[in-house]
């Protein structure tokens, strides 16, 4: 899918037009095709969404199975996740243990950060240096960081249609997106109903399940039982919550004792209380109350137009008199 280069690590790029996008796995730049072509190949059986790679389905499916493969290492914790990013927000915010931090050795200063790069971004602060200039002509704008730059730089470039012979250039990535879901889109209709798609795997899951009299069995695989499923969630509430006995996830409204197996059971049944409610929501349960820190992009665009105003009048007051 992508032509072969010099460069030893990134040696895949991508083949739209105007794009200089690299890699060095081929599942990442079909990840980045998605982008251009708003396509989502990987779906979950359990309910619509769909997604770019199958790690991202995996991870997905872990809220209908209810399973968290992630346990708390902290001593005496016996708290568990669906992810590794949940787990470390644990045991940061609950046990108060710190990654490693980059910390500012300016004078006076000692300011912490979690990433490298926002300790370079919080050191201009210090030095009212702008390392990052655009390049294009006629502007002279100037940046904390690469990725501030490459952003800016969409401004001049635009976002061209890779479609033959369309001339569209959208100001802005969601300008582009927009353009190549209205413009381009594909219809493919179901021959046997009057359904419309707009990608030819759902199409052919659509032929599949609907018409063709297939269904999709889920077996349970305990010994003796001979129950079956259409979908993995259902089988997965059933194992947990027949054989294993766990009904973990308790309705916290007054009156109603019911307790479920899964997490996802436990939010569809609370439109049994609400009602009107259209989302299936759960109720908000007090925690702990957390300090809330400035965006990191906010801060470097409003450091960078500070800075900017520094420079300039630097400059005007260095021009002599007339």
């Amino acid at each position: 899918m992508g032509e072969r280069i010099q460069h030893p690590n990134k040696h895949l790029i991508c083949s739209f037009a105007n794009c200089k996008a690299t890699f060095s796995k081929l599942w990442k730049l079909e990840a980045h095709y998605c982008r251009h072509t708003g396509l989502k190949p990987f779906a979950c059986g359990d309910c619509e969404k769909s997604f770019c790679t199958r790690y991202q389905l995996t991870r997905h499916q872990l809220s209908h199975s209810g399973e968290k493969p992630y346990l708390c290492s902290v001593s005496g914790c016996s708290d568990a996740f669906s992810t590794p990013g949940s787990l470390r927000n644990h045991v940061a915010h609950v046990h108060h243990q710190k990654d490693r931090y980059y910390v500012c050795n300016h004078q006076g200063c000692g300011k912490e950060f979690r990433k490298k790069k926002q300790l370079k971004i919080h050191i201009c602060e210090h030095t009212n240096v702008l390392p990052f200039e655009c390049d294009f002509e006629g502007c002279n704008e100037k940046f904390v960081s690469s990725k501030a730059l490459k952003r800016h730089g969409k401004m001049h470039e635009g976002y061209p249609c890779g479609e033959e012979n369309c001339n569209f250039k959208g100001k802005t990535w969601s300008d582009y997106q927009k353009h190549s879901k209205t413009a381009h889109r594909v219809t493919l209709p179901c021959d046997q109903c009057k359904k419309i798609f707009h990608n030819a795997w759902f199409l052919q899951k659509h032929k599949q399940f609907v018409h063709s009299g297939e269904r999709r069995v889920f077996k349970c695989a305990q010994e003796g039982c001979e129950k079956s499923y259409t979908t993995n969630f259902n089988l997965q509430n059933h194992v947990l919550a027949f054989h294993e006995g766990k009904h973990d996830f308790a309705c916290p409204f007054a009156g109603c004792g019911k307790a479920f197996a899964m997490e996802e059971s436990l939010k569809r049944h609370f439109v049994i209380h609400k009602p009107q409610k259209t989302k299936l929501q759960k109720p908000k349960i007090k925690q702990h109350k957390h300090k809330k820190t400035p965006s990191k992009s906010s801060d470097a665009v409003k450091l960078a137009k500070h800075l900017q105003n520094v420079s300039l009048n630097k400059t005007a007051s260095k021009k002599p008199l007339p």
